[in-house]
């Protein structure tokens, strides 16, 4: 499941999503905007920064990572980072705070006694998503994120009740937003379902959310920058990976076949197996269009 991708998803939808998990917002909260930057010599990018307005006296910028895995160097990369950004935008920031966002405290990187200075003082928060309190207490925004961390036997009750209350408490635009996360959300955590499957879990019509959509072209955006060849087997690949999920093992023939199938049928292959239930009905597909 990819939770960044979908914690900045939330981000983008809201920005103001992460001051509410700080004990000291700043007051221009709402005027933030959320983004990726590069830097460059040497070149990288940081995925999650909030940037305060332009047309105000210099603000303090947020750095933002979500970690749901294990990373024994990460605050070694994201402080190097950070600063680094800060360094070359240095008239633009008048300070700079960081935000890690964990599953639970058992993910944090084990050795953090380098960075002692940094995280035992006001500058680094750290967010443990299971220790926010119960779901249903807390605001429908924050209870979304935690709805990432929920084992499988709880996502799905606990997804229907965020969707009748962002219903209920929200308007329809906020609402639909709100709607499309906790999609991505059910639809990234139960790959093995098909789409019927989901939709009868959520009580929603899957096909018709904007996230459906993205899910299904994913591989074609991983690609699509390397050529149309590339995005070709790109797509291929990721196809089989998800089939491979849902049914286990596919025999060597069936692999070959998806592989060597022109883009607009992968394409069309992307949709139509969320609808199989089992390998019988992709060879049915596939032989339909390719004999």
């Amino acid at each position: 499941m990819r939770r960044d991708s979908i914690f900045y998803k939330l981000f983008q939808q809201s920005p103001t999503l992460l001051f509410e998990l700080l004990t000291d917002p700043p007051e221009n909260a709402d005027k933030y905007k959320f983004d990726s930057v590069a830097v460059k010599e040497p070149k990288f990018e940081i995925d999650g920064v909030f940037l305060p307005p332009e047309n105000q006296n210099p603000g303090t910028v947020y750095f933002c990572e979500v970690q749901f895995q294990k990373d024994e160097k990460l605050y070694e990369r994201v402080f190097a980072e950070s600063s680094l950004y800060f360094y070359r935008n240095r008239d633009r920031f008048s300070d700079w705070q960081a935000v890690i966002i964990y599953p639970s405290r058992s993910i944090e990187q084990s050795d953090t006694r380098p960075h002692r200075t940094l995280l035992n003082g006001d500058q680094v928060h750290r967010i443990y998503l299971d220790e926010l309190g119960d779901i249903r207490s807390l605001p429908l925004w924050v209870a979304v994120m935690v709805l990432t961390t929920l084992d499988p036997e709880q996502a799905p009750s606990q997804a229907r009740y965020l969707l009748t209350r962002s219903r209920q408490e929200t308007s329809a635009p906020v609402s639909n937003a709100i709607i499309e996360i906790i999609t991505t959300i059910i639809a990234y955590r139960f790959e093995q379902l098909s789409r019927r499957e989901v939709e009868s879990m959520l009580d929603i019509t899957l096909k018709e959310t904007r996230v459906y959509r993205e899910i299904k072209e994913e591989g074609l955006e991983e690609g699509r920058e390397e050529g149309r060849e590339e995005v070709r087997e790109t797509t291929a690949n990721i196809i089989n990976r998800q089939l491979t999920k849902r049914f286990g093992e596919l025999p060597q023939q069936t692999i070959a076949l998806i592989a060597g199938l022109p883009l607009p049928v992968l394409a069309q292959l992307g949709e139509a197996w969320l609808d199989f239930t089992s390998v019988a009905d992709l060879q049915a597909w596939l032989q339909e269009r390719t004999s």
